[in-house]
């Protein structure tokens, strides 16, 4: 038997996000642009979702372009040099190919060549995924520091016609790094699936039901179960959303402020009720004229509620995500 001691890379015990950037689509599109396919009313989706507008980025702009854009903000917010990324993490369902992945594409543009690079499935709780790896690799010494982006263009899966989550849909990304810290910045992660309900939101036919229907069949888009989707979110992730609160040690009172996915306005609301969050708690509301841009959507919404409330700088935050899968996660961090 061997006796020798392998060695093993260690890191800091603690990290934090240390920059946000984001991206949004260049184009802004209304309720009244989108109501005829569906026959419905700005009123309709106001009252169901709380969308007033969404961006959409025109055709040419790709999710990788959003990604950079935001990307190299959260890089310069952060302070440091592309090249002293340890490691990129890009949640995304938009990429153009199946392979290579969109981080690997990402890693070059911005310089973090050689960065490991890779991307993660995880639909809207892709970021909370991110951002537990990447406090994880840190912790490990890994990575100094690690790039975490969600970038979607879901308006190539929106179909015009459909009326239970394509005229949400928006496009966009945000980013973050995370680095080591002196104090405790991040809190453990809650995060899990319930693969039961994996057909309650996703793709509504396979890429190969597409490509063998010689044109016949329609290229698949997004679609949902809404009251399926809107009860799960609704109760489990309340539940979710308490154990992340306990997991760090603190009490909704410590909060200044609560970053859910940005799924749909009445779900937001619900769960802040739920949580019996106080009044000084900041609730981001970005869903209102960004629409739900799954993984990007936590970031972008940081980004929004720190740029008009920068006084919540350095105060605590409970952000969950939640989605196709179907997935969730949830972690307290101190925003940047």
């Amino acid at each position: 038997m061997s006796t020798i001691t392998l060695k093993q890379s260690t890191g800091p015990q603690y990290t934090r996000i240390r920059g946000v950037g984001a991206a949004r689509g260049d184009l802004t599109v209304t309720n009244h642009d989108i109501i005829e396919p569906i026959n419905s009313s700005d009123e309709w989706i106001q009252q169901r979702t709380g969308v007033i507008t969404r961006k959409r980025a025109s055709k040419g702009i790709e999710a990788i372009d959003l990604a950079e854009q935001a990307s190299r903000e959260a890089i310069e917010k952060a302070g440091i040099r592309p090249e002293q990324i340890g490691a990129v993490v890009v949640s995304t369902i938009s990429n153009t190919v199946q392979t290579p992945s969109l981080a690997a594409l990402l890693t070059e543009r911005i310089g973090a060549t050689p960065a490991p690079a890779y991307d993660v499935s995880a639909a809207c709780a892709g970021y909370t995924y991110g951002i537990a790896q990447a406090d994880s690799l840190v912790r490990a010494g890994l990575a100094e520091y690690v790039l975490v982006v969600g970038a979607e263009k879901l308006s190539d899966f929106a179909k015009p016609t459909d009326r239970t989550i394509s005229f949400l849909l928006g496009d966009g990304a945000g980013a973050a790094v995370v680095g080591p810290s002196d104090s405790p910045a991040i809190g453990p992660s809650i995060w899990g699936s319930d693969g039961s309900k994996w057909d309650a939101v996703g793709m509504d036919s396979p890429l190969a039901k597409y490509r063998d229907g010689a044109g016949e069949v329609d290229w698949p888009t997004l679609r949902q179960e809404g009251p399926t989707v809107f009860r799960w979110a609704v109760w489990e992730m309340a539940k979710v959303a308490k154990q992340a609160i306990d997991a760090a040690g603190i009490t909704p009172d410590d909060l200044a402020a609560f970053i859910p996915h940005q799924a749909n306005m009445r779900i937001i609301d619900e769960l802040a009720k739920q949580l019996k969050l106080p009044e000084h708690v900041a609730i981001a509301r970005d869903i209102a004229t960004t629409g739900n841009t799954s993984a990007a959507s936590i970031p972008l919404a940081t980004h929004r509620l720190l740029e008009e409330n920068p006084q919540l700088s350095g105060g605590l935050a409970l952000q969950i995500g939640f989605g196709a899968g179907l997935v969730f996660g949830a972690q307290v961090v101190v925003l940047p």
